[in-house]
């Protein structure tokens, strides 16, 4: 008995000499105990430069974890089990966020640099006043396709993907609001129509689209164009961006009759115990340079104006990326369908993948 209650004694001892050990390292690097910074966001999302500077220049600890859906992001946030000071969701979980009283209200005055945002992705339909959000990315969902696979021929419309000249050649993202979306757009209809017959048309159009999918997949649709394994694929515009770094021949196009026009968030969850950090840490992400900087790693479009000055010439004039106030006109914001119009999106997706089957 005196034996294991010695064994008790050294571990306990032990353990609190590490964690003494841990904070007078963290010490000597700039951090104060405790001060870190829980920040949640999507995969390969951020320079890991610009991480290393918000700490050098704060002393604050990032800890910088990431999640593959809104879905999953929003289920960890309401369990509560890590206390996320900063997340980054799209702009129909803000709405769903904001229901489940899961977001705190930004506090401007500890946000100067948000005058460097363009005023056209403030004050949107999901955040009005931006109560509680402040864009970070924003970009389109289209087409990426490579001419010289296909003889020449343009795509400028969803509807050209019914071409029978297209078949076993196109990649869908897995995705129902992206893929549905894409049907009720080629039929002029609303992305975040609720009309039950308009839908169950939606998925019919999309059964009739089986014979030109070769595959419905995930990140691997960047890898799979980009080696020229397929000549269409639809997805996002950032994604696009990427492939055609790697490869020059192929294009992005953003249909005629309107696409999603979609928005990735900073917020602040309720949970959040560092939120002067979080605060810090939006506005470091508002400032120009670091912006700029952002946006040449990352690949998606800025809606941060004064950032532009700084970036490369081939960036900021590319009109597939940074449309006119015409084309963005056209695009819809995905609204919050509620629980019950969602899951008809979902399964009336999951009905077109099994009928391909």
């Amino acid at each position: 008995m005196k034996s294991l209650l010695r064994g008790l004694i050294i571990i306990v001892v032990l353990s609190i000499a590490l964690l003494v050990i841990v904070d007078k390292l963290n010490s000597s690097s700039g951090y104060k105990s405790g001060n870190t910074l829980n920040v949640y966001n999507w995969g390969d999302y951020i320079d890991a430069d610009l991480i290393k500077k918000f700490e050098k220049e704060t002393g604050i600890k990032v800890v910088y974890e990431t999640f593959d859906s809104n879905e999953a992001m929003m289920t960890k946030i309401q369990q509560g089990g890590t206390n996320y000071d900063i997340a980054i969701p799209s702009e129909y979980m803000i709405d769903k966020m904001k229901e489940e009283n899961l977001l705190l209200p930004i506090d401007y005055s500890k946000i100067p640099n948000v005058k460097n945002i363009d005023r056209r992705f403030m004050d949107l339909s999901f955040d009005p006043e931006n109560k509680y959000s402040i864009p970070y990315f924003w970009g389109t969902v289209g087409i990426v396709y490579n001419p010289n696979m296909l003889n020449g021929k343009k795509i400028t419309s969803w509807e050209d993907l019914w071409d029978k000249d297209l078949r076993n050649q196109i990649l869908l993202v897995d995705g129902a609001r992206e893929i549905m979306g894409m049907s009720l757009n080629s039929l002029h209809y609303s992305l975040n129509d609720k009309n039950h017959q308009h839908l169950r048309e939606a998925k019919e159009n999309l059964d009739a689209l089986t014979p030109n999918v070769k595959a419905i997949v995930g990140d691997e649709i960047r890898m799979l164009v980009e080696n020229g394994e397929a000549s269409v694929g639809v997805l996002w515009s950032g994604m696009a961006s990427e492939i055609m770094w790697e490869n020059e021949e192929v294009e992005y196009v953003v249909p005629k009759e309107g696409s999603n026009l979609w928005f990735d968030n900073m917020v602040i969850p309720k949970t959040a115990k560092n939120i002067n950090g979080a605060h810090k840490f939006i506005n470091f992400m508002l400032d120009a340079k670091n912006a700029a900087q952002n946006t040449e790693y990352v690949g998606y479009s800025t809606p941060n104006k004064a950032a532009m000055k700084y970036l490369p010439k081939e960036i900021k004039e590319d009109k597939r990326f940074y449309l006119d106030e015409a084309m963005t006109a056209k695009l819809e914001v995905y609204e919050n369908l509620g629980q019950k119009s969602l899951a008809e999106y979902n399964d009336l997706f999951l009905e077109f993948k099994m009928h391909r089957k």
